[in-house]
């Protein structure tokens, strides 16, 4: 068995269309649902259904039991709705999905209620910090049969201030090529580490800033998963979501997956701390 993972979309048509891949991949699958009967409740899929708080009734308490739920079930991952687009998403996910992504210390699935519910296309971004291994993983366990695309973004250290120094640009261009040659060397080392073959992922290395050019990938290569992890190693930290991570959820067209980092990500199967 793949894991335990929490699904709170019961009542729609994409629920179960989730729960039903989750079970095809050998997932044991529970629904958290504020409504007794829901479209889920009767498929074969699901394990077992969870009443909770209709979040109308005060998303503090929602929140709450959901956060019980996923520690009593020992879920590995959880799965949310991100519902409308632009202002509306906004509104949805900076509320009741946002808090439990920051909360959470397992993986956290955001989807859009349009998109597919089996993956062909993942992109899976990285920066080699040690939420990379963990969101790679991640990505290998919810979308096993997908096209992994492995995304990461590089800059010249100290751009401006060499730029303003009088830096020519032939030293330019061969701090470039430095900075895009260490990138290509560490994504193939995370892919080689994660035992990942040629055939099984391409890369994907650009320069300029990572929130926009991993939203340009997601477009060019119609992906259907974007991939990334969740900074946050101090309570601090833990009070806003990441710059990237903040911006695909809001902008992106595509379901998110945000993984904790190393330290906070509980191995599969391992129980949910109580």
């Amino acid at each position: 068995m793949t894991g335990t993972v929490l699904v709170t979309l019961g009542r729609l048509p994409k629920g179960l269309d989730i729960c039903r891949s989750f079970a095809a991949a050998g997932w044991r699958v529970v629904v958290a649902e504020p409504h007794a009967r829901h479209l889920c409740g009767a498929s074969n899929s699901v394990t077992r259904s969870v009443r909770m708080p209709a979040p109308a009734d005060g998303k503090r308490a929602y929140l709450q039991a959901l956060v019980d739920a996923v520690r009593k079930h020992g879920a590995d991952l959880v799965v949310l709705a991100a519902r409308g687009a632009s202002f509306l998403r906004r509104l949805a996910i900076g509320t009741t999905s946002e808090r439990l992504v920051r909360r959470a210390t397992q993986p956290v699935l955001v989807v859009r209620l349009g998109a597919r519910a089996v993956y062909r296309r993942a992109l899976v971004a990285v920066d080699f910090s040690p939420w990379s291994r963990p969101a790679l993983d991640a990505a290998r366990r919810v979308a096993p049969h997908a096209q992994w695309t492995l995304f990461t973004a590089y800059a010249i250290p100290f751009e401006e201030k060499l730029r303003f120094a009088g830096v020519d640009d032939a030293v330019m261009d061969h701090y470039r090529r430095q900075a895009r040659e260490q990138a290509t060397r560490q994504l193939h080392a995370l892919a080689a580490d994660a035992g990942l073959t040629p055939g099984q992922w391409r890369p994907c290395i650009v320069e300029g800033e990572a929130s926009l050019k991993l939203l340009e990938q997601e477009q060019s290569l119609d992906a259907d998963l974007v991939v990334l992890g969740k900074h946050g190693h101090s309570a601090a930290e833990d009070l806003l979501l990441g710059s990237v991570t903040q911006h695909v959820l809001t902008e992106g067209s595509c379901d998110v997956l945000v993984v904790p980092g190393q330290g906070t990500h509980r191995p599969p199967g391992t129980p949910a701390p109580r």
